[in-house]
């Protein structure tokens, strides 16, 4: 059985959009403005390779398929534009038009994300897409959250646990500092 992972980058006071930038956020590629070393690029990279597949709420969805085609030609480009993709949404058409190995999912998502994990045999990755992060956890459908914690606050943007119906208990699997700039990595999952 696959399980849902959230693997996010995430301020201090846990803003999690655009770290990368061409969003058009005020505080856009925040992110870059760290050094998280080389052992953060590596967990990054074991982390996609090891999963089965992505699932991105529409608006993170729309941002990575207009970067990543142009990215490919190195095993982690190659992967990401390879790996069947999932992205909610009630208004997309056809994703695979426009990223390939995309699939919409629409209507009951909690059922289809479920059933999805049941068939899936590792990870399926959850990146940005705060929306749908909190639709996951308000689901009880996130099994894991990979949280790259960069210090430095901003004060603004969405947040990654803003608008959740209901508290959550966490329990830390892991934690390693990378990098020479205080980026931290924690692992967390739901106390269940």
């Amino acid at each position: 059985m696959g399980k849902v992972v959230v693997t996010e980058f995430v301020t201090l006071d846990g803003v999690i959009e655009s770290p990368g930038g061409g969003e058009g956020f005020a505080h856009d590629g925040w992110s870059f403005k760290f050094n998280r070393g080389d052992e953060a690029d590596k967990f990054k990279s074991d982390e996609l390779m090891a999963a089965d597949a992505q699932l991105l709420g529409r608006v993170t969805y729309q941002g990575f398929a207009r970067a990543w085609p142009s990215m490919g030609g190195n095993e982690f480009g190659d992967r990401m534009n390879n790996m069947p993709k999932y992205v909610v949404s009630n208004t997309l058409s056809d994703a695979d038009a426009t990223w390939t190995n995309s699939t919409v999912i629409r209507g009951d998502a909690a059922s289809q994300i479920a059933r999805l994990k049941e068939q899936l045999g590792r990870d399926i990755l959850v990146a940005g897409s705060a929306k749908l992060v909190q639709f996951l956890a308000d689901h009880d459908l996130v099994d894991e959250y990979r949280l790259m914690v960069f210090p430095v606050v901003l004060g603004t943007g969405k947040r990654l646990f803003a608008d959740l119906a209901a508290p959550s208990t966490l329990r830390l699997v892991d934690s390693k500092p990378v990098g020479p700039d205080g980026v931290i990595i924690l692992t967390y999952q739901p106390a269940r």
